[in-house]
């Protein structure tokens, strides 16, 4: 029998957790340097890991990651994976970075999990099941909009970095703090755990939010996904609590 869905995706995420805290801090080859980003060589191989084990056990999936695909495209299975969620965070020793995980079938995720290997923490989450960090169940905060911690996310070209900054001064007056912390994933799960309570971006990629969407949503909180309005075949993502009225978020 088949091992179950999160376990793989625990063991997955562990495994490359490992390797990025083993590499941390040291010198690192980069594949790609651009305006904005940057892709490490190690990105390359901790994709390479998680595909490993996660088609090793569930061989007819398909595999959707940032550094490419595997596996069977027709499956109804699609892991969705980031190997360094905060690369560039992790090329400058900057200690906020993550694996994140997530498993949709038919259109829909399933499972997730996001792990942040220098505090082990652990965010696991199953459709109907809840949120858990660590094993033990988490929610979303109840703070109103002029309480709330908001982090806003500034992508890798001038239209979405000035549709974030325009974001930004409409957001700032109305909030008690705006925070920037480069891995889309980890400001999701951090929304699911209370720690923060919205998140918007005009520009980001299905793999960074997959495992944070469901997170949330089974965390009691609210995902808003459209598609981007700065870049073609992009999503732009709003996720609160359930307190916070989205309506009440400047976009466009």
């Amino acid at each position: 029998m088949a091992e179950p869905f999160i376990t793989t995706a625990i063991h997955a995420a562990r495994s490359a957790g490992a390797l990025l805290k083993e590499n941390f801090g040291k010198d690192l080859k980069v594949n790609e340097m651009q305006d904005h980003d940057i892709k490490l060589e190690l990105d390359v191989r901790s994709q390479a890991l998680i595909a490993g084990i996660l088609l090793d056990a569930h061989p007819g999936h398909a595999f959707f990651g940032e550094e490419g695909i595997e596996g069977d495209q027709d499956s109804p299975y699609q892991w969705i994976v980031d190997p360094i969620d905060g690369t560039v965070n992790y090329f400058y020793s900057i200690p906020h970075f993550c694996v994140s995980i997530g498993l949709r079938h038919q259109g829909k995720i399933i499972a997730g999990v996001i792990y942040d290997p220098l505090l082990d923490e652990l965010f696991q989450v199953e459709k109907g099941k809840g949120a858990q960090l660590n094993g033990h169940p988490i929610h979303v905060s109840q703070r109103q909009l002029k309480d709330a911690v908001i982090t806003i996310g500034f992508s890798k070209d001038k239209a979405s970095i000035d549709a974030g900054l325009e974001r930004y001064k409409q957001i700032a007056y109305s909030v008690r703090k705006t925070r920037v912390f480069g891995s889309a994933a980890l400001a999701l799960a951090y929304i699911a755990c209370g720690r923060l309570d919205a998140y918007i971006e005009e520009q980001i990629s299905i793999w960074d939010i997959a495992a944070g969407w469901l997170l949330i949503e089974e965390a009691g909180g609210i995902v808003e996904v459209r598609v981007s309005p700065v870049k073609t075949g992009k999503q732009a993502i709003i996720a609160a609590n359930r307190t916070i009225d989205l309506s009440d978020i400047p976009r466009d």
